[in-house]
């Protein structure tokens, strides 16, 4: 087959793969339908499938002060209400913070290569967290500082999510973005099922923290070896100096960054507080105890949330992101009005139920605000149908560099989150505040998306956002 130029992304069809050492792969073109069913696809779905596990021990790592801390009391700690919330909200902080620089390292060492280095780095935070919690003397600045390193585990995220952006085509995208999304996401729930889990039961019952952090080492050197073995490197995955700087120069940047505190920032900032609020609201309720175990129901709310952000992203694969996202925005509300009003009851059960559907809606508005950012892009830079076209080369670069940016802003939802509900409590003796606050960010955000993505005459009218 003659190799072509096509006037829609400027790559070449009709070109063979070519395999070079160290795993990596030139001419990968996923648009390229003959490619794509020649081998393409398995190669995409193999990487896909270990960028998951990798991802999923980021959100594990990140996510692990959110058990820890409540179980912080019974191991001796005497931290105050203000010190708890910074070790809830100090791993999001700096997990944002990395994943701008995390969202370089991609086209700087290829994906396959990077997911070793990312993955390793794992290693330094579960195991500090092991050694520091075993002795109730550690300082807490200290203590703060370990859980500031859970915070690398954040930042795989954007690295991650711009090496599958590469692999799929443009069509597809949605779901394999959701894909890699949620299996990290559900990181979240497996930290705060299994902890309480291994911490009780690996010790015959007894109280043994540390086993919260040494519990993944295995597990992180399994996503080493997976990594190097079966992951690939894109030569064509560059997203450049460049391509960053045009994008932060996108107005639509900001906006689609905004929408994403709303959807991610809320999920990971929930997911972070929930086991600390079932804590302080519900006390009987924080863990059940079965046989010699403790089962903390706190997990199910980063669960529903992670297994809703597929759906989210094939919602908005056939439907539209800004629809979908703005239906989100509507739930979470409605959720959080009636996390107000059965707060009053004290009923612990429509508590969960409420807190459950806000957490189904953070996880359906993240996967469908993802898959508007390629399609916004190419929306920008031209094409005639930004839903299925992803644009020419340096659009596709463009979006990888959005696509990395945006989760990092977004995640400092995470940050903002713990830190208004902490200083609620400390000031009021309620939560009910900052949650009031957050139902009038979520009526803002609908207002938002359906002016900048829906309205006829906005800039990228005509296009299925």
């Amino acid at each position: 087959m003659t190799a072509v130029d096509t006037p829609t992304t400027g790559l070449r069809t009709g070109q063979s793969l070519v395999h070079r050492p160290g795993r990596w792969i030139d001419n990968w073109n996923a648009e390229d339908t003959a490619q794509w069913n020649n081998g393409a696809k398995a190669i995409a779905s193999r990487n896909l499938k270990w960028s998951i596990f990798a991802e999923f021990l980021g959100f594990v790592i990140w996510q692990l002060w959110s058990i820890v801390v409540v179980q912080l009391p019974k191991a001796g700690f005497t931290f105050d209400t203000g010190q708890i919330f910074w070790l809830i909200s100090m791993p999001s902080l700096v997990g944002a913070t990395l994943r701008f620089p995390y969202t370089f390292m991609v086209a700087r060492f290829g994906g396959r290569n990077w997911t070793i280095i990312s993955a390793g780095l794992l290693l330094i935070p579960s195991i500090a967290l092991g050694i520091c919690v075993g002795n109730p003397a550690t300082p807490f600045p200290v203590m703060l500082f370990v859980a500031a390193l859970a915070g690398l585990g954040g930042g795989n995220f954007a690295s991650s999510m711009s090496n599958i952006t590469y692999f799929y085509p443009q069509s597809q995208k949605g779901w394999a973005l959701g894909l890699n999304a949620a299996g990290g996401n559900l990181g979240a729930a497996v930290a705060q099922l299994v902890v309480p889990i291994v911490i009780t039961i690996g010790a015959a019952g007894t109280l043994n923290l540390s086993l919260a952090g040494w519990f993944w080492v295995p597990f992180i050197l399994v996503a080493m070896w997976g990594a190097w073995k079966r992951m690939d490197n894109l030569s064509s995955a560059k997203a450049d100096f460049a391509g960053s700087l045009a994008a932060l120069r996108e107005p639509h940047l900001w906006i689609l960054a905004l929408l994403y505190i709303g959807t991610f920032g809320s999920f990971i900032g929930f997911a972070s507080v929930f086991p600390k609020l079932i804590a302080d609201q519900f006390p009987a309720y924080s863990t059940f105890h079965i046989m010699a175990a403790s089962i903390s129901l706190a997990f199910l709310g980063a669960l529903v949330g992670s297994l809703a952000r597929p759906a989210g992203g094939k919602l908005a694969d056939r439907f539209g992101g800004a629809r979908v996202t703005i239906a989100a925005f509507g739930v979470m509300a409605l959720g959080a009005l009636l996390v107000i009003a059965v707060l009053s009851l004290g009923n612990f059960w429509l508590f969960l139920a409420s807190f459950l559907l806000i957490f189904v809606a953070t996880g359906v508005g993240n996967g469908s605000t993802y898959r508007m950012i390629p399609s916004v892009f190419a929306a920008r830079s031209g094409v005639s149908d930004a839903h299925t076209n992803s644009g020419d080369v340096s659009t596709q670069r463009k979006t990888a560099a959005a696509l990395g940016l945006i989760s990092a802003i977004g995640a400092y939802g995470g940050f903002i989150i713990p830190q208004v509900l902490g200083n609620s409590k400390i000031a009021t003796g309620s939560y009910t505040g900052a949650i009031y606050g957050f139902i009038g960010a979520y009526l803002v955000m609908m207002a938002v998306t359906a002016f900048f993505y829906l309205r006829r005459g906005s800039s990228v009218a005509g296009q299925r956002i």
